[in-house]
């Protein structure tokens, strides 16, 4: 594994004060990074629906669900490097107006194609959201307190798609799923106006980039060619070029590629049963809208819980202990599921208990992940975020594909499941014998 990079701590502190400035910061951050949540959650329950109107099979619409997450890691990918360049709020602003124009187009798709291209578009423009929210606490924050606030986050995060479903499920059954649609775009709207109004910028050497100066930091060419006599617009490019070519140092760091990819096995454990629960609640068991809807959220309550668990712990044991946990305990709980799906236990209560469990172990795999992969990169906290965000959006896309083409039903979720804790336990395992052979090195 490579040599870790050291971060440079700021000089200037933009730590905000303990108590209600932190609670308003993480709400409003955690509102940025659930809309990409809610995007999918509140129109789960319209995909019977949605089939039937555009007459088009069950699996297709599963796409519907898969291009969100793979247009969300597109868009990380540009987003995060462009955090790092012009700051925080910008990038956010502009992603935020992307998905409220999608979200209308949704609203009006005439068939399954524009609406899978404009679900695309919604998921890129959210993108920003999860990248931003990210980086800003790996701005203010590190160590277990870092940790202790990605929890935080994942806690607003989860609040908002347990109740989605209810809600996107009740406006389907008497509107339609269009109407489901056109709600998105507004919530994007007020996000978008909370961003403008409420969100800090944290990188202040580049809060002066709005009018078009250059952060210290950036200004330093290579050339002898005075600062003052570079055009503005040159400065620009140059400093956005640096921070896409930090990606470079990243994809080179095995250690950070190994816990990057973590969340994005986690995602798919998330994503294998998002999109195949609708399906296997409704036409497996006979549940309605209604009845699916309250499980989706009580099923929801694991990764609340599991976070809420994760924060109140990490001081104590530290994350690469909560880690190797939180991946063990979801491997074998995925080998349970798989012998009640194998054993053919028609069972509402025996099919659901272990999947909750196993939920319930997501909470303390991708807060730490997250927290030791962005630890050493403060200097490129965007570029990071991006990575993780994407690997977990487009990892997590990626597989909802295959578990529709391997039939969407429960024994696809079953083995999906298996194979993606399978190897979050490898990689963990991997990164924690890395980190003890340095230890001894360095001893």
């Amino acid at each position: 594994m490579t040599a870790l990079p050291t971060s440079t701590p700021s000089t200037t502190d933009t730590t905000p004060a303990r108590g209600s400035s932190t609670f308003g910061l993480i709400l409003l951050l955690g509102v940025m990074a659930a809309l990409g949540a809610v995007t999918i959650d509140l129109y789960l329950p319209s995909l019977p629906e949605v089939a039937r109107d555009l007459g088009v099979t069950d699996a297709s619409t599963q796409l519907t669900i898969t291009c969100v997450l793979v247009g969300s890691a597109l868009g990380q990918l540009v987003s995060g490097p462009l955090s790092d360049a012009y700051g925080r709020r910008r990038p956010a602003l502009v992603g935020f107006s992307v998905y409220v124009v999608a979200c209308l187009l949704c609203a009006v798709a005439p068939n399954l194609t524009a609406l899978v291209a404009f679900r695309f578009l919604s998921g890129a423009g959210a993108a920003a959201g999860a990248v931003v929210g990210m980086a800003i606490i790996r701005d203010l924050f590190t160590g277990p307190r870092a940790a202790r606030l990605m929890s935080r986050l994942v806690l607003v995060i989860g609040v908002a798609p347990l109740f989605a479903p209810t809600v996107g499920g009740a406006i389907a059954a008497h509107t339609g799923w269009r109407p489901v649609l056109a709600l998105l775009s507004v919530a994007g709207l007020l996000v978008m106006l909370a961003v403008w109004r409420r969100l800090p910028e944290t990188r202040p050497e580049l809060a002066a980039g709005r009018a078009g100066a250059v952060p210290a930091q950036a200004s330093r060419e290579r050339t002898a060619e005075p600062a003052a006599a570079v055009p503005v617009a040159r400065r620009r490019g140059d400093r956005v070029l640096r921070a896409f070519a930090g990606y470079g140092a990243l994809v080179r760091d095995r250690r950070f590629l190994g816990l990057a990819v973590v969340p994005g096995l986690a995602m798919s454990v998330v994503m294998s049963y998002v999109a195949t629960s609708p399906f296997v609640f409704q036409e497996g068991f006979g549940l309605s809208q209604g009845q699916y809807a309250l499980l989706f959220a009580v099923m929801g309550t694991a990764l609340v819980g599991g976070s809420q668990l994760n924060a109140a712990l990490v001081q104590r044991f530290g994350s690469p202990a909560l880690l190797r946990v939180g991946v063990t305990a979801a491997f074998t709980l995925s080998l349970v599921l798989g012998a009640v799906v194998l054993s053919g236990v028609d069972s509402l209560v025996v099919f659901a208990a272990p999947l909750w469990l196993m939920l319930l172990s997501l909470g303390l795999i991708m807060p730490n992940a997250v927290t030791m992969a962005l630890e050493p990169y403060g200097a490129s906290a965007g570029s990071a975020a991006a990575l993780v965000t994407a690997l977990q959006s487009g990892v997590g896309g990626l597989v909802g594909v295959l578990t529709g083409a391997l039939g969407g039903d429960a024994g696809a979720m079953a083995l999906v499941v298996a194979v993606a804790t399978a190897l979050a336990l490898t990689l963990v395992t991997a990164v924690a014998a890395a980190d003890r052979r340095t230890q001894v090195a360095r001893a």
